[in-house]
């Protein structure tokens, strides 16, 4: 019956306008021959023929039999309607998140980066707990503009082999794994990039599903921007204090100098705080955080 609605809906179809379409050139010929020839005669029997009413009444029967055939209730047909929908916006979702997530990530390898994923998340924390609007702190500055030693404290603090590994460090997660499988805790072995992925895109929220995120984010600014860069855009959007983001904003708020002009226990200091900067206060450092300064500046001294 499939294979019946298939024909007949078609050739139903081709009947409506064939009659039209086809008698016009056979009239030009009949005008230029002066008057009726036996070819559009012909023609004029076969269409009469093929559009009688109850041929056509016919071929509506037959494509309400091979529907029903097909589709016996028609609920199974809007359910599977609903079905191709739902299947196709989804479809549509998942192209449109890809498509945008990589030219995002185009955009990004050269424009600085005006805010972050992070940064919202401050401001909506604050209208859920206070109702309230608190700045932040935050102002974006190119390489060129950013002293080294920044780029090594944060690369001796957070990920030693960053040069070394493609977004994620293996050796570091199995380590991980073996100290926790011994009894110890669990410690995290995420990567500079992944910090990158997860802070400019992703909220701070735990599931599979931002997991999920955060490897596809690392593997696109891998792919698509110089280790360099990614060191670029992880120094101007961590954040390093309570509503203070970027590595200029801290470096005037704690020591009144620009980045470039950080010096290198300064620098360590900053990249002491970084686990948790709201507990970790370089205004008022522990002896756990000088502790980590000075292990720090001694990682420094071996690159």
């Amino acid at each position: 019956m499939y294979l019946v609605n298939k024909y007949t809906e078609g050739f139903y179809y081709m009947l409506m306008p064939i009659k039209v379409y086809m008698l016009m050139p056979i009239k030009v010929f009949d005008r230029i021959a002066g008057g009726y020839s036996s070819l559009s005669k012909g023609f004029i029997i076969y269409l009469n023929a093929v559009s009688n009413p109850k041929l056509t009444s016919l071929i509506n029967n037959l494509r309400i039999l091979a529907r029903q055939s097909r589709y016996p209730d028609n609920s199974n047909f809007r359910s599977l309607s609903i079905k191709q929908m739902l299947r196709k916006a989804a479809f549509y979702a998942l192209f449109v998140f890809l498509a945008s997530s990589v030219g995002l990530c185009i955009l990004l390898r050269w424009a600085p980066a005006p805010t972050s994923a992070f940064m919202v998340y401050r401001h909506f924390e604050d209208l859920v707990d206070d109702g309230a609007y608190q700045s932040i702190k935050y102002s974006w500055i190119g390489a060129k503009k950013i002293s080294g030693n920044a780029s090594s404290a944060v690369i001796a603090a957070e990920d030693q082999r960053f040069f070394q590994h493609s977004g994620f460090d293996l050796h570091s997660i199995q380590s991980s794994i073996d100290v926790y499988m011994d009894g110890g805790r669990l410690r995290g072995a995420s990567t500079i990039s992944q910090q990158v992925a997860k802070n400019l895109f992703l909220t701070p929220s735990k599931s599979f599903v931002r997991k999920g995120l955060e490897v596809w984010f690392t593997l696109l600014i891998e792919l698509l921007w110089s280790k360099e860069r990614i060191l670029t855009v992880y120094l101007n959007i961590a954040e390093f204090g309570d509503h203070l983001f970027g590595i200029e904003a801290a470096s005037q708020h704690y020591f009144g100098v620009h980045a470039d002009r950080i010096s290198r226990s300064q620098a360590a200091l900053l990249a002491a705080t970084l686990p948790n900067p709201i507990l970790l206060r370089a205004a008022q450092p522990s002896n756990y955080l000088l502790k980590r300064q000075n292990w720090i500046l001694r990682q420094m001294q071996n690159q």
